[in-house]
């Protein structure tokens, strides 16, 4: 049913071959598109994405228990912090 078809990368502008497995993975999964870019573009844009950067973290004092944290927000003074393990207690109740 499905060919090997050689395709154009639209990045590097080198050909490859879009396999007849490659194309019954894509017809499985719903897939409409061909690929437009070669295994070594496509790692490459993957690899350019990087991880995620760090959170900033901002120190705060926890409302419950009274012990200095860290959040992940700015807090404000008019809404209780809490750290992990009093905010995870809280949680539970």
């Amino acid at each position: 049913m499905f060919q090997d078809k050689t395709l154009v990368c639209k990045d590097c502008g080198n050909e490859f071959v879009f396999t007849a497995g490659e194309q019954q993975f894509y017809a499985e999964k719903g897939f409409e598109n061909e690929p437009q870019r070669c295994k070594g573009c496509r790692d490459a844009r993957k690899g350019s994405r990087g991880e995620r950067p760090a959170r900033e973290l901002h120190r705060a004092i926890c409302a419950e228990c009274g012990n200095e944290t860290q959040v992940p927000f700015i807090p404000r003074d008019d809404r209780p912090v809490y750290c992990r393990d009093c905010y995870s207690a809280r949680q539970a109740l």
